[in-house]
C-alpha cells in the first residue's frame, strides 16, 4: 500500500508481510461481522421498560406479547415470549381474527433447522412466503423462561398482502406448531392449536400528569371468588363507600389482576349507582343470575373501565371525575368478564380496579356524555347485511344551547355497540364541514370495549355537531335487528369523557317515528305480503314482518339518510333542554374529511422472499 515500508529488502518467495497483514485484517473483519450478527440475532433480552404494553395471547399464558410504539419511526416493536417452544408458531393480524387473508410472522422448524419469515394466507388458509419481508427479525434468544423473539413492523408497508396497523382495535392471531414441518407451505393452519387476542396496538403517546402528594387509593376488587368453569362469565360484586364519604376527584385508575389469572380476566368496569335510591342490596355472583336483585340495573354510571392490554388511565391535570358527597350514591358495582375457554376449575380471583383519588379538588369536574343513537326500535338493520350504516346526531342546536361559550374538551372515549357492531366513528363538524375525528375504530369488536385516552384533546364549541356512525353486520340473522337494550338488539353509542362538566348528559337522535310509519305504509303498497301498521302492533313486530327484498332495504337506507330526526338533548335528570326537538332536519355536511394516506416506508432495495435461518438447536420431539 502507498506509504507502507517493510523491514526486508530482498524479494521472498513466501507471501509478503503486508499481504499477510491485509489477509489477517480481512478475516478478522469477517469474524467480527459474524459475531455482531450472532449478537444481533441472539442478543440479550431487552429490558421490560422498553416494552411498556403487555398481554397474554393464549389462555394458558404460554405466549406473552410485549410491545412499544414509535410514532417517529411509524413502527411497532414486538417482543414475543414463547414459554414452551415446540416446533414453532404463527403470529399476525387479520381483519377480524380470521386465519384466512391474514398477515403473519412465522417461526417453524423441521426439528433440526429453524426459520423465521413474513408470510400471508390466502382465502383458503394456505400460507405463502411474502415477496416483501416486512416483519423484520431483530433478535432471538433462549432464556430460562422460554424463547424471546424480537421483531419490528411498520404501521404501513404499502404491501397489498400486509395488514395496515391503524388506531383502534387490532385482532392478533396466533398458532402453535406441535409437529415438525419441512416448509412454510406444509403448515396446515386448520390443524394447529390457534386463537386470537384483541388489543389496541397504537397506544397514545401521552405525558403522565404529576400526581398530588395527598393522593389516596381504593381497591374495588372481587372477594376471592371462584371463577365458574365455563367459557364466559360476567361477575357482579357490590361495594360501598363509607357513610358520609365527601366529594373527591378520581385522577387515575389501574387494573389489579390476581397473579396467574392474567389470561382469564378479559375486562372490568366499576359503575356508580343512581343517587335516587337510598340503599342497594349486597350481591356477589353472576350478573345474569336470577338471584341478582333488579335494583342493580340502576348502577350504570361508569367510573372506570379496563380491558386486557390496557394500561393505567390518567385524567388531565386540570380535571378529575367526581365521586362522593351530596347527590352522589355511595354504592358501586364491579363487573368482571372472565374468559375461560379451557374451562379451568377452582381458580380463585380477587381482581378489580384500583382508584387513585384526592380530596384536593382540581379546577374542573370531568363529565361523561352519551353521543349516537337513542335506544329505540325505530332504528333497525335488515337481516343479511354485510355493512349497514346507522348514524346518530348531536346537533348544532343542542350544543349551542347546552355548552358553555368556552366550549368543552374531550380527552377520552368509549365506543359501544352490541353483537352486530363492526365499526364506529365520531366526527366533529363545524359550519357544515367535518373538522376532526373524535374517535374511530375500523375493526371494532363488541367483545373488546375500553375507555381510550385520545391522542389529542378535541375542543367542542357551541354550534358544533358531533356525528356518530356505526357499521353493522347481520349476515348471520334471518330477521331485522332493532335498536334496544337486549343483547340481540343494537346500540350505537360513544361515551365521551370531557371537562368542564355541563348539564348536557345525552345528545342523541333517532329517525322521526312519523316518517317510519310512512315507510311501513309504502312497504304495504308495494309488496304482496302485508305488513301490519296497526297501532296495536309494535315497531319491532312491523320490522319483523317486512319482506326484505332489495327495494325494501334500499328504501330504508334512503329513509335514514334524509328523514327528519327526533333529538334528545337531555340533562342528567333525563329531562330535555327547553326547545323544539321533534322533526329536526339532518345536519348538512358540505365538506368531508379526507382519509389518511398510508405512509410507505423507504424501500431498502430488493429483499429476497426467503426466510431467516435461526440457530435454536434441535427442538423438542415428543
Amino acid at each position: 500500500l502507498p506509504g507502507m515500508q517493510t523491514s526486508r529488502s530482498k524479494p521472498c518467495s513466501c507471501p509478503s508481510f503486508k499481504l499477510r497483514e491485509v489477509a489477517s485484517m480481512y478475516f478478522t473483519m469477517i469474524a467480527v461481522f459474524l459475531v455482531i450478527l450472532v449478537v444481533a440475532l441472539q442478543g440479550s433480552v431487552p429490558r421490560g421498560s422498553d416494552f411498556p404494553y403487555k398481554v397474554p395471547l393464549d389462555p394458558q399464558g404460554l405466549l406473552e406479547l410485549s410491545w412499544n410504539v414509535s410514532y417517529p419511526e411509524q413502527a411497532v416493536h414486538f417482543q414475543l415470549l414463547v414459554r414452551d417452544l415446540q416446533f414453532g408458531l404463527l403470529f399476525g393480524m387479520s381483519d377480524r381474527g380470521e386465519f384466512e387473508n391474514a398477515d403473519l410472522a412465522v417461526l417453524w422448524s423441521d426439528g433440526h433447522n429453524s426459520y423465521f419469515g413474513d408470510a400471508w394466507s390466502d382465502a383458503k388458509g394456505q400460507l405463502h412466503m411474502d415477496s416483501q419481508q416486512d416483519y423484520q427479525l431483530l433478535g432471538a434468544r433462549r432464556a430460562p423462561e422460554g424463547l424471546y423473539l424480537l421483531f419490528r413492523r411498520a404501521f404501513s408497508t404499502c404491501d397489498p398482502k400486509d395488514y395496515l396497523i391503524e388506531d383502534g382495535t387490532v385482532h392478533l392471531i396466533y398458532g402453535i406448531l406441535e409437529k415438525p414441518v419441512h416448509s412454510l407451505q406444509a403448515i396446515n393452519i386448520s390443524a394447529i392449536h390457534r386463537g386470537l387476542q384483541r388489543v389496541q396496538l397504537l397506544k397514545p403517546n401521552i405525558t403522565v400528569p404529576e400526581l398530588p402528594s395527598n393522593m389516596k387509593t381504593m381497591e374495588i376488587t372481587a372477594p376471592d371468588v371462584v371463577i365458574p368453569s365455563q367459557e364466559t362469565t360476567y361477575w357482579c360484586y357490590m361495594a360501598e363507600l363509607a357513610e358520609g364519604f365527601p366529594k373527591h376527584h378520581i385522577i387515575m385508575y389501574e387494573p389489579v389482576i390476581t397473579a396467574g389469572n392474567e389470561a382469564l380476566v378479559h375486562h372490568m368496569e366499576v359503575f356508580q349507582c343512581a343517587a335516587e335510591f337510598d340503599s342497594f342490596p349486597h350481591y356477589n355472583g353472576p350478573c345474569d343470575s336470577k338471584m341478582k336483585p333488579d335494583r342493580l340495573n340502576y348502577c350504570r354510571h361508569v367510573l372506570a373501565a379496563w380491558a386486557m392490554g390496557a394500561q393505567a388511565f390518567y385524567y388531565p391535570e386540570e380535571a378529575g371525575l367526581a365521586f362522593g358527597g351530596p347527590g352522589s350514591s355511595r354504592y358501586l358495582r364491579l363487573e368482571i368478564h372472565y374468559h375461560n375457554p379451557l374451562v379451568f376449575k377452582g381458580r380463585r380471583d380477587s381482581s378489580g380496579i384500583r382508584l387513585y383519588y384526592t380530596a384536593t379538588l382540581r379546577r374542573y369536574d370531568a363529565g361523561i356524555m352519551e353521543l349516537g343513537l337513542v335506544y329505540t326500535p325505530v332504528m333497525a338493520i335488515p337481516p343479511g347485511e354485510d355493512a349497514f350504516l346507522l348514524t346518530g346526531y348531536c346537533t348544532d342546536k343542542c350544543t349551542q344551547l347546552a355548552l358553555p361559550a368556552a366550549g368543552i374538551r374531550i380527552f377520552a372515549s368509549q365506543l359501544h355497540t352490541h353483537l352486530a357492531g363492526r365499526k364506529v366513528v365520531t366526527v366533529l363538524s363545524r359550519d357544515g364541514r367535518e373538522r376532526q375525528v373524535v374517535n374511530a375504530d375500523g375493526h371494532y369488536s363488541p367483545h373488546f370495549q375500553e375507555i381510550r385516552m385520545l391522542k389529542e384533546v378535541v375542543a367542542v364549541f357551541p354550534g358544533d355537531e358531533l356525528i356518530t356512525t356505526c357499521t353493522y353486520n347481520t349476515e348471520d340473522r334471518s330477521r331485522a335487528t332493532v335498536g334496544g337494550f337486549g343483547i340481540l338488539e343494537e346500540m350505537c353509542v360513544n361515551y365521551v369523557h370531557y371537562y368542564p362538566q355541563t348539564q348536557l348528559e345525552l345528545c342523541k337522535s333517532a329517525v322521526d317515528p312519523g316518517y317510519l310509519h310512512r315507510y311501513f305504509n309504502l312497504v304495504n303498497r308495494f309488496n304482496d305480503e302485508e305488513v301490519c301498521t296497526c297501532p296495536q302492533v309494535s315497531v319491532p313486530q312491523q320490522f319483523f314482518s317486512v319482506p326484505w327484498n332489495t327495494f325494501n332495504r334500499d328504501v330504508l337506507k334512503s329513509l335514514y339518510g334524509f328523514a327528519p330526526i327526533s333529538m334528545h338533548c337531555n340533562k342528567s335528570s333525563a329531562v330535555r333542554f327547553p326547545g323544539e326537538w321533534e322533526k329536526q332536519p339532518l345536519p348538512t355536511i358540505t365538506e368531508r374529511l379526507r382519509g389518511p394516506v398510508p405512509r410507505c416506508p423507504p424501500t431498502p432495495g430488493p429483499r429476497p422472499a426467503a426466510p431467516v435461518p435461526l440457530n435454536l438447536g434441535e427442538l423438542r420431539r415428543d
